[in-house]
C-alpha cells in the first residue's frame, strides 16, 4: 500500500529540525592544528593592539613642532642622537631639533610625536655628527601606529562559532593562544541505500550507477565542519539496512541516509523508523528538488533521510543538515546567507512548490546576476559541480522571467546567517 504524504512548508520543516538543535562539547587543540575548526568561545582582547605607540615604517622619530617652518626653501637640520630597531626601546628623550633613527615596529621614543619616512630626508655626517635634512612640515601623529588603534583591551573580536581561517589564526597567536578552544566535531554517519549503486572503482554495468551521493555528502559534511563515518552501501535489503542504522546510532551523533525515502516497494526507511521507534517529524516538503526529504528523531539523535537523486540530496543537506551542524559548532548564524540577484533566464512554467535551482553568479556595474547551470532536474549531478548558489523561486501561480529579482542562497559563504530563508511573496520585476 502506497503511503500518503502531506507536504509541509520549508520554513516549518526547518523550525521542526532546529527545535532539536544542540551545542557540541568544547575541546582544546594546539594552534598548529586549529585550521578550519570553529571557536567554542568568543575571542576577547586581553591587551591593547598595538601594546605601545610604534612606527609602521623605517624613518626618523622627531618632534612635529620643530618642523613648522620647514619647506624646500627653508630646509631644517636635525641631529640624529640614537638608533633603535624593532623590539628595542630608546632611553633618549628627544630635545629641540633632535631625531632618532627608528625601524619598522619599534616603539616611539619619549618626546617624539611623529615619524618621517626614510626616503623623505637627506642624511649626512658633519663634524662626527649624523645629520638629517627635512624640507617639509610634519604633522603630529604622522606615521605612528597608536596603542590600541587595532584592538582595545576587553574588546570582543570574534564570536563563538567563527571558523578559524588564516586571519583568525593570526589573532589567536597575537593573544597567546597556544591552545585554542574549539567545538568538538559531530560524527555524522552516512548510509547509502540502493542495489543499483556501484563503488567508485567498479566498472559500469547495465542498470547500475556509481555511488556519487555518498562522496558528495561526505564532502558536504567535511565542508560544514563535521566528521564522517561511512557505512558500506546497504542494498535494498531490510535486514542489512537495519543493522547499519543500529550501528550508526551507537557510533554517531547524527545519521544521514541517501535514497530509500520515497514510496516504492523497495524503499525500507519508513519501516526502519518504525522498528527502531523513531518519531518521524515530516516526510515531505513543499519544495523541488528534494520533496521526499524525511527527518526523524530517536534517542535524542536526528535521522536525515535524503533523496537518492544527487541534486535533491545536495539541496536537502544544505537547507536542513548544515544548520544543525553549524549550530553544534557554536555558530549563531547557522543558515545559508541570503542575497538578491537579477535572474538571467526565463522559468515560464508555474510550480506550486518552492524551487531551489542550482545557479552561478556574475557581476556587472555593481549589480549581481544569476543564471541556472545544467538541467533543473533532481537526478542531475553536473549542476551541483557548477553551482555557487541556489536560486530560490517561491511557488506561485505563474513562472519567472528574465529580469525578475530573486533570492539567492550563497553556497560558498562561510559567514552564514542568523535567519533561515522563509517563504514570502514574489519579488518585483526590475
Amino acid at each position: 500500500m502506497i503511503e500518503r504524504r502531506k507536504p509541509i512548508w520549508v520554513k516549518e520543516a526547518t523550525e521542526k529540525i532546529m527545535e532539536l538543535k544542540r551545542r557540541g562539547e568544547m575541546e582544546w587543540v594546539s594552534i598548529e592544528e586549529c585550521d578550519g575548526r570553529f571557536l567554542a568561545a568568543p575571542l576577547i582582547a586581553d591587551h591593547d593592539v598595538p601594546p605601545f605607540d610604534r612606527s609602521p615604517y623605517d624613518g626618523f622619530a622627531i618632534r612635529s613642532c620643530d618642523t613648522l617652518s620647514g619647506s624646500s626653501k627653508n630646509p631644517l637640520q636635525f641631529e640624529v642622537v640614537d638608533e633603535i630597531g624593532a623590539g628595542q626601546v630608546s632611553m633618549k628623550h628627544l630635545q629641540e631639533f633632535q631625531a632618532i633613527r627608528i625601524m619598522t615596529g619599534a616603539a616611539i621614543p619619549q618626546g617624539a610625536d611623529a615619524v618621517i619616512m626614510l626616503e623623505l630626508v637627506k642624511e649626512e655626517t658633519s663634524l662626527d655628527k649624523k645629520i638629517i635634512t627635512i624640507k617639509r612640515k610634519v604633522n603630529a601623529g604622522e606615521n605612528i601606529s597608536f596603542q590600541g588603534e587595532d584592538a582595545k583591551k576587553g574588546q570582543k573580536l570574534l564570536e563563538q562559532g567563527t571558523m578559524i581561517n588564516p586571519g583568525v589564526k593570526a589573532l589567536l597567536a597575537t593573544f597567546g593562544y597556544h591552545k585554542v578552544p574549539v567545538a568538538k566535531k559531530p560524527v555524522i554517519g552516512v548510509i547509502a541505500t540502493g542495489s543499483e549503486l556501484l563503488r567508485v572503482e567498479e566498472p559500469l554495468s547495465p542498470g547500475k550507477i556509481r555511488n556519487s551521493n555518498g562522496y558528495m555528502i561526505e564532502s558536504q559534511i567535511i565542508k560544514a565542519g563535521a566528521s564522517v563515518k561511512k557505512y558500506e552501501n546497504c542494498a535494498d535489503d531490510l535486514e542489512s539496512l537495519l543493522a547499519a542504522v543500529k550501528s550508526a546510532m551507537k557510533e554517531c551523533d547524527i545519521i544521514i541516509t541517501t535514497g530509500g525515502v520515497s514510496v516504492g516497494d523497495f524503499d525500507y526507511l519508513p519501516e526502519i523508523y518504525k522498528q527502531i521507534g523513531a518519531e518521524v517529524l515530516f516526510n515531505k516538503i513543499a519544495m523541488r528538488p528534494g520533496s521526499v526529504t524525511t527527518v526523524a528523531k530517536c534517542e535524542n539523535k536526528l535521522f536525515f533521510g535524503l533523496s537518492g537523486n544527487p541534486s535533491a540530496c545536495y539541496v536537502g543537506f544544505e537547507l536542513y543538515v548544515r544548520p544543525i551542524i553549524r549550530y553544534w559548532l557554536y555558530s549563531n548564524k547557522p543558515f545559508l546567507r541570503k542575497a538578491t540577484a537579477i535572474l538571467n533566464a526565463d522559468f515560464p512554467k508555474p510550480n506550486p512548490f518552492n524551487r531551489f535551482v542550482r545557479g552561478r553568479l556574475s557581476y556587472d556595474n555593481g549589480r549581481i546576476f544569476v543564471e541556472p547551470v545544467g538541467l533543473d532536474k533532481s537526478n542531475v549531478v553536473t549542476s551541483v559541480a557548477w553551482a555557487d548558489c541556489l536560486i530560490v523561486l517561491p511557488g506561485g501561480t505563474r513562472g519567472y522571467l528574465n529580469g525578475d529579482l530573486v533570492d539567492i542562497l550563497l553556497l560558498e559563504d562561510q559567514s552564514g546567517s542568523d535567519e533561515q530563508w522563509k517563504e514570502k511573496r514574489r519579488s518585483s520585476k526590475l
